[in-house]
């Protein structure tokens, strides 16, 4: 009774287990599906705005006009940062700071672009003027410092790219050196074909046209091994008959013409 007790016991510890680590991958896999929404809809958001900015830029006239130009300007000058940042993070850690610095300055920017969208529903325009400037000004020194930093790193990925050339041209070049120094190979083996052509000329006539053709084969055989079919040179393709099916009827056609005639003219000619 009391094993019984165990089982049934051990049983249920399993299900709740079971039960809270479902629970658990659910809740984790629901977060992860809401934060790729999430982004999406940013990304998305992101884009409208974008989009109707610029196409206030050309349908506006006056201040709204300028305060959008200034807004997308602001904002095309961070999204060019931040993704030369982010694209560059993978081979080069240390632009980790300066994304860091970047998140930092949008920040910034982020309350500059809301006093701008409340500048642009100002109905006063003698506000407007006023304000205008001031906040023109706040957004070129975050441009500017976006600008700053997105040049520094595209020069630095640049200076690495150089550097890594260099060095992967230095090896090439050292790589056909080494390959050129064939003079000591060829002398040997000059040396050991002499060689090889003199012991069988004093080993008799015949003894000599069997060692001739044996390296002669020896010589084939090296030499067809060493070739290898290539990417261009059309080694190794299948034919055209090949690939139309018609291999077999031309084999089968050349077959039958190559038989001997059997009609009544093979017997006088064969008496």
């Amino acid at each position: 009774m009391d094993v019984f007790g165990v089982m049934i016991g051990l049983v249920l510890l399993f299900g709740i287990a079971t039960l809270v680590l479902a629970v658990v991958g659910t809740v984790k896999a629901a977060k992860a599906v809401a934060a790729k929404v999430e982004k999406h809809e940013a990304n998305a958001r992101r884009a409208v705005e974008t989009a109707t900015l610029k196409a206030k830029t050309y349908t506006k006239v006056g201040p709204p006009a300028q305060i959008a130009t200034v807004r997308l300007k602001l904002r095309t000058s961070l999204d060019g940062t931040r993704q030369v940042l982010e694209g560059g993070l993978a081979q080069d850690g240390q632009l980790g700071e300066s994304l860091a610095l970047l998140t930092r300055l949008d920040a910034h920017a982020a309350e500059l672009d809301g006093e701008l969208r409340v500048l642009e529903r100002e109905p006063d325009t003698a506000r407007i003027a006023a304000k205008l400037p001031e906040l023109r000004e706040r957004a070129e020194r975050i441009t500017h410092a976006a600008e700053t930093m997105r040049w520094a790193a595209q020069d630095r990925m640049h200076r690495f790219a150089d550097d890594e050339l260099s060095r992967l041209s230095q090896e090439c070049e050292s790589e056909a050196g080494a390959l050129r120094h064939w003079d000591t190979g060829a002398g040997s083996g000059s040396a050991s074909g002499a060689a090889a052509a003199s012991a069988a000329a004093s080993g008799g006539g015949s003894a000599g046209v069997g060692g001739a053709a044996g390296a002669t084969g020896a010589a084939g055989s090296s030499g067809g091994g060493a070739v290898r079919a290539g990417l261009t040179d059309g080694k190794g393709r299948p034919s055209a008959e090949d690939l139309l099916g018609l291999a077999d009827p031309l084999t089968k056609l050349a077959q039958r013409l190559r038989k001997p005639s059997t009609g009544p003219s093979a017997g006088p000619s064969a008496s």
